[in-house]
This record gives C-alpha cells, sequence and structure tokens, in this order.
C-alpha cells in the first residue's frame, strides 16, 4: 500500500507539473507538497471522546486516507476510505468524520486502556501525501477490574481477590489474618494485583471480605466472599457423576451381552420323557415264576446229593 501511494504522489507531482506548464505559470508559485511525515505523542483521560486528525485538508481535497492502528495489545486494524467507500477491520465504534468546515478526523467514541496504541494515517490528496504517526496513551489514574473467587487445594479452601489492569496499581487487604499476594507490571503500563488467602480446617469464615484500594476511588471497594456449609467442591461432584454414568453403562452393556448370548443358545427340539414305569403287575408274576423255578432247582439239587 505504501508504494501505491507513493505512486500516486509521483503522479499527481507530474500532473501538477504539466498543467503548469501548459498554462504557462511560473513553477515557483506552484508548491506540491510530496511527503509529511511527522511523530505526536497524546495522552487522553478515560472514557472521553477523542478526534485525531491526520491532515488539514478538506474531505473534498482528500483522494483517499487510510489509518492503520497498532495496539499496545498487539492486535492490529485498519479504517479508510478510498473512492468513496469505507473500510473497517476494527469494528469497534471508531469511525472516519468529518467537521463542519469538512475537514476529516478518526473518531474514537469511548477512550479506554484497550485503546491505546500506535495510530498511522497515510491520506493522499490533490497536491500531495501526507504520512502522521500518533502514539495515543491515557493520563491519569486508571481504575481496575475488580473479582473474587473460591477454590479447593489440598483441601483447603483459598479466597482469591484481583484488581486487573488499573494504573497505578491497587492495594489488597483481608479481613482475616494471612495472604499471599503478587503484582504483575503488564507491558503497556498496567498493573495486576492478585491476592489469595489459605482457609485453614476450622478457621472462622463468617464475613469473609476483602478490601481493594485505588487512587482513582474516593473509598475503598469491599468484595465480601461466604463459603456455603458443606461446601464441596464441584469437580469432586462431577467426576462422581462421570464415574456413576460410566459404570451404569458398563452395568447395562452387561446385562444386554447376557440376555444376547441368552437366546443363542441352541433349545431341545423335544420336551425330556421320563423312562417308562414297569407295570409292577407284569413283573409280579414273573418275578413269582423265577421264585419257583428256583425253588425246583434247589430241591432237585439237593436230591441228587
Amino acid at each position: 500500500m505504501r508504494h501505491m501511494m507513493w505512486v500516486y504522489a509521483v503522479l499527481i507531482f507530474v500532473l501538477s507539473e504539466a498543467r503548469s506548464m501548459d498554462t504557462g505559470t511560473n513553477h515557483s508559485t506552484r508548491s506540491v507538497n510530496l511527503t509529511v511525515y511527522a511523530v505526536r505523542h497524546l495522552a487522553f483521560n478515560q472514557g472521553t471522546e477523542v478526534n485525531l486528525t491526520c491532515s488539514n485538508k478538506t474531505w473534498n481535497e482528500m483522494l483517499f486516507v487510510i489509518w492503520k492502528i497498532q495496539f499496545q495489545t498487539k492486535k492490529e486494524c485498519r479504517i479508510s476510505f478510498n473512492d468513496g467507500k469505507n473500510d473497517d477491520s476494527c469494528n469497534d465504534g471508531k469511525s472516519l468524520r468529518n467537521t463542519s468546515s469538512a475537514l476529516s478526523y478518526l473518531h474514537i467514541p469511548n477512550f479506554s486502556d484497550t485503546d491505546q496504541g500506535r495510530y498511522e494515517c497515510e491520506s493522499v490528496y490533490k497536491g500531495g501525501y501526507d504520512n502522521l504517526a500518533i502514539h495515543v496513551a491515557i493520563t491519569g489514574p486508571v481504575p481496575p477490574n475488580i473479582s473474587s473467587w473460591l477454590y479447593h487445594k489440598d483441601n483447603k479452601m483459598v479466597a482469591v481477590c484481583k484488581a486487573e489492569r488499573g494504573k497505578p496499581a491497587a492495594t489488597i487487604s483481608w479481613s482475616h489474618m494471612g495472604n499471599v499476594s503478587s503484582v504483575t507490571n503488564d507491558s503497556d503500563g498496567f498493573f495486576t494485583v492478585e491476592s489469595r488467602l489459605e482457609l485453614r480446617e476450622g478457621m472462622d469464615t463468617e464475613n469473609l471480605s476483602c478490601a481493594i484500594r485505588h487512587p482513582n476511588w474516593t473509598g475503598e471497594r469491599i468484595l465480601v466472599l461466604k463459603p456455603e456449609k458443606g461446601y464441596f467442591p464441584w469437580l469432586y461432584v462431577l467426576i462422581v457423576l462421570v464415574i456413576i454414568v460410566i459404570l451404569a453403562g458398563f452395568s447395562f452393556l452387561a446385562r444386554k451381552k447376557i440376555m444376547t448370548l441368552r437366546r443363542c443358545q441352541p433349545s431341545d427340539s423335544s420336551p425330556s420323557k421320563s423312562p417308562p414305569a414297569e407295570d409292577v403287575e407284569e413283573v409280579e408274576p414273573y418275578a413269582s415264576y423265577v421264585q419257583r423255578v428256583n425253588s425246583i432247582y434247589n430241591s432237585s439239587a439237593d436230591f441228587f446229593t
């Protein structure tokens, strides 16, 4: 894009010179501003409306204008106007506007810490090309974002209070004795303070709270942390539920497998038959006959002996 702007600038210069030669005017009376590069450092209060001006040329004189923004969070976006069309990749409320005298400017509706960064403007107009870089920052104290929560660690309950991205750093104190605090200096000049309080077993947690102080506030902000009775970590509850579901699934699959195996077993085509009972009436005569024969045989044997 930069080399295209140079091409535009050169074309404008050539056309300007050619027009001067055609009309027979004095070259010294026409000035073409090829490139004006400048760097500015501006600071604004948080929450105010900010207007950044790229050039003193009117909107009708502009051929196109591009704002390239690099935030301190390393995010980049651009807002441009070219051939009557606006292009916006920021999508955060910033917009190109005109003053009552048709001067173009970039409008930031609610300046915050996320808007800090480097704003580079490149504009080509009838007769020249401007390049301007503006480093924009917040002036004065910036209140932090505060939060608090509870969690379990090694059979202990830990209370946390956090003051994030403030300028200068906030201070945190507890209603109970003992705490561990850490201060992080962000790369863009903001500070994050985090304080942890370990609650020993049997420790009185009634009216547990932390107080956060910051120069931007007239008083302190108090966050109350009230652990419920019989507090049980949600993570443990989730683990138990998952185990129950898995066991129920295995049980269901096992029962289904057993029922399937039972259906697959071969069944006897005919019912089992008990051995026929002998007819008592038929057996008894035969037995008596055998007994008589045996007795006769025994008598004959005794006779011959």
